[in-house]
């Protein structure tokens, strides 16, 4: 698993052993920041210069691709001991601005980001709770670009204004402009 663009294009990122962190593939990384560049609700300004949040982060391989296409600084949220080993090897490694917090839907006081990315565990029931919470603490807000990446077989979320939506493998990827709760 590698940074797809930007700055650190090629880049490998550490990655804790085992199946317990399910690290979003390059293609489809590759992809998604495709869309976040070209869509008509996107654009460069949409990551570049950008607070990006990645809420479930593992080896914060969203929230990394983000900075090293020019978003200002990474806010990661990870609590598992093996992904928290990884995501702060490669947050070091890359000498990237981020900041690592603690649970996503237990999170401290923030400032909004307009861009965040949250994928927990499949068949967690995690999603929901950690928007209303991050929304809560200041981290999300009117307008925030959201992407979600859930389990194809789930029922695709809905947290908004949906933008777009897209299948990779046993990944469903959902984009959202958060609107008044």
């Amino acid at each position: 698993m590698r940074i797809v663009a930007g700055a650190w294009k090629g880049r490998n990122l550490a990655a804790p052993a085992g199946n317990a962190t399910r690290p979003t593939a390059d293609r489809a990384r590759q992809a998604l920041f495709d869309m976040l560049f070209h869509a008509p609700w996107g654009g460069r300004d949409l990551v570049v210069g950008a607070q990006v949040l990645d809420g479930f982060a593992g080896t914060g391989a969203l929230g990394l691709e983000a900075l090293s296409r020019g978003a200002a600084h990474g806010h990661f949220f990870e609590t598992d001991p093996g992904a928290l080993a990884a995501l702060r090897s490669n947050i070091a490694s890359f000498r990237a601005h981020a900041t690592i917090h603690g649970d996503a839907s237990k999170p401290p006081r923030g400032k909004a980001c307009s861009l965040a990315f949250l994928d927990p565990p499949y068949a967690s029931d995690l999603l929901e709770p950690a928007v209303a919470a991050l929304r809560r603490q200041g981290w999300l807000a009117d307008g925030t670009i959201l992407v979600t990446e859930t389990a194809r077989s789930d029922e695709p979320p809905e947290f908004g204004e949906p933008l777009d939506e897209r299948v990779y493998g046993a990944a469903r990827v959902s984009i959202f402009r958060l609107q008044p709760a």
